[in-house]
C-alpha cells in the first residue's frame, strides 16, 4: 500500500519528501553535537599597595553658631525704642533698645543728694572735733551713699540694651510700650565668654532653655556641631581630633576640630546612651546655616604607608587567614597575617607585598548571548542585563583608592 502511495506521489513528491527527511536528520545532528554552553571565568582583582588609612567615629547633630549672646534688660521699665530687627548686623556696643528713664533719673538725683548730705555731715563733725566713733559712723554713711549713687548710675546705664559682641541679630522679643522686668541687677557671662554690656544679661548654659531672651545675637559665619556619639565610641574621641562635617544636602564636607567631649551621658530618641561631642567648624563659612542637620565623621586614628587589601579578598580556614593571589594567571592560596581594619580595607602585616594582585571574586559567565543562568561564587544564579557576558575587562578605582581590575 505504501509503495502504491509513492507511485501515486510521482517523482516531484518523492524528492520533496527526501528533502524534509534530510532536514530533520541534520537538525538532530546539530542538537547532539552543538557546544554545551561552556562558561568562561572572569576575575575581579585588586593590586596590593601601601596607603594612608583612617579609623572614624560617626555621629549626627545640627549646626549652631559658635558664639551667641542672649541679652536682657537688667532693670525694669517701659520700652521706648527698639533699634534693631532680625537679620541686622551689629557691632559690639551698638544700641539695641532703650527704656523710659524717668524713675531712674529721679533715683540718680536722690542718690547724689544723699551722698552730698553724708559728705557735708562728715565735714561738719570733723570741724566740731567729734569723737572717733562719730567720725567712723559718718565715713560709713559716706561709703554707703557712694555705693548707692554708683548703683543708681549703673541702673540708668542699664536702661540702654547694647550689643555685647559683633554679629547678626537672630531674634528680637521686644515691642515699644511693653513693660519689662529686669532679669538681674548685675551682668553674667555670655555664651561667648564676654560680659553683658550696659547692664544687659546673658544667661549661661544652666539657664532654662525655654526662656526667650529679649535680643539674641549670633556669630553669622562661624559654626559648631554638638554631635551625639555612641557610648561604645566615646572612649576613642579626644579633644583636638580632626573631623569632617557634612551638612544635609551638601555636596562636599567642611572640616573641623573636636573642642569639647561631654562626660555625662544623655538618652537618645531610641533610648541608647550617647555623649555630646562639640566639633567646631574651621574658618568662616558663608554657605552654612544654623539649624541644618549634619553628619560628623571624627578621625580617631590615621596611619600612613600601611599595606592593606579590600576585606572582601580575605578568607578563613580554621584559625588561619588566606587570600587567592594571582600568579601567572592562576589563583594561588596564600596565607597572610592581618592587622587593623580601616573601613572596607584590612591591614596585611605579612604574606603579601606591594604590587601583588589578589582575587576579590570570580564570576563564571556564559560565552553566548542567551539568557542562561550565571553561576555566582556563592552558588546562586542570576542574569546580567540582556544575558550578556557581564562587565568589560579593565582597571577601575575601587573603595578607598584601591585599584580593582576585571579581566578574563
Amino acid at each position: 500500500m505504501r509503495l502504491g502511495r509513492l507511485r501515486r506521489m510521482g517523482r516531484r513528491g518523492v524528492i520533496a519528501l527526501l528533502v524534509v527527511l534530510l532536514a530533520v536528520v541534520g537538525t538532530g545532528a546539530w542538537l547532539l553535537t552543538r557546544p554545551s554552553g561552556a562558561a568562561a571565568a572572569q576575575t575581579v582583582t585588586s593590586t596590593v599597595a601601601a596607603g594612608t588609612y583612617q579609623q572614624n567615629v560617626a555621629a549626627t547633630g545640627a549646626l549652631e553658631p559658635t558664639r551667641e549672646a542672649d541679652l536682657d534688660f537688667a532693670v525694669s521699665g517701659r520700652v521706648t525704642h527698639v533699634y534693631v530687627a532680625v537679620g541686622d548686623k551689629v557691632v559690639k556696643g551698638d544700641r539695641l533698645a532703650t527704656l523710659d528713664t524717668s524713675s531712674l533719673d529721679a533715683a540718680l538725683t536722690s542718690a547724689q543728694a544723699q551722698l552730698d548730705a553724708a559728705e557735708a555731715q562728715y565735714d561738719d563733725d570733723v570741724d566740731a572735733d567729734a569723737s572717733s566713733t562719730q567720725l567712723s559712723s559718718d565715713s560709713a554713711a559716706v561709703a554707703a551713699a557712694r555705693s548707692a549713687l554708683s548703683q543708681a548710675q549703673d541702673d540708668l546705664d542699664s536702661a540702654t540694651l547694647s550689643a555685647s559682641m559683633t554679629g547678626t541679630v537672630a531674634s528680637v522679643d521686644l515691642t515699644v510700650g511693653e513693660q519689662v522686668s529686669g532679669s538681674s541687677s548685675s551682668s553674667s557671662p555670655s555664651s561667648d565668654g564676654s560680659d553683658g554690656a550696659n547692664g544687659a544679661t546673658a544667661p549661661d548654659a544652666s539657664s532654662d532653655s525655654s526662656t526667650t531672651s529679649q535680643v539674641v545675637i549670633v556669630s553669622p559665619r562661624h559654626f559648631k556641631v554638638v554631635a551625639d556619639v555612641a557610648a561604645d565610641d566615646i572612649a576613642s574621641v579626644k579633644k583636638g581630633m580632626q573631623a569632617q562635617v557634612t551638612p544635609s544636602g551638601a555636596a562636599s564636607p567642611v572640616y573641623g576640630t573636636v573642642t569639647d567631649v561631654g562626660l555625662v551621658a544623655e538618652a537618645s530618641s531610641s533610648g541608647a546612651a550617647t555623649f555630646p561631642v562639640t566639633v567646631t567648624v574651621t574658618g568662616a563659612q558663608a554657605e552654612l546655616y544654623a539649624g541644618t542637620s549634619a553628619t560628623v565623621s571624627i578621625i580617631t586614628k590615621q596611619v600612613s604607608n600601611v599595606l592593606a587589601v579590600p576585606s572582601q579578598a580575605l578568607h578563613t580556614s580554621g584559625t588561619s587567614t588566606y587570600v587567592e593571589k594571582l600568579v601567572g594567571g592562576k589563583q594561588v592560596r596564600t596565607p597572610v597575617e592581618v592587622g587593623e581594619t580601616y573601613g572596607s580595607n584590612t591591614e596585611i602585616t605579612s604574606g603579601l607585598k606591594a604590587g601583588d594582585k589578589v582575587v576579590l571574586v570570580t564570576l563564571k559567565l556564559p560565552t553566548g548571548n542567551g539568557n542562561t543562568g550565571n553561576r555566582f561564587p556563592d552558588g546562586g544564579e542570576g542574569n546580567f542585563p540582556g544575558g550578556g557576558a557581564g562587565p568589560p575587562a579593565g582597571k577601575f578605582q575601587g573603595p578607598d583608592g584601591a585599584t580593582v581590575e576585571v579581566g578574563p
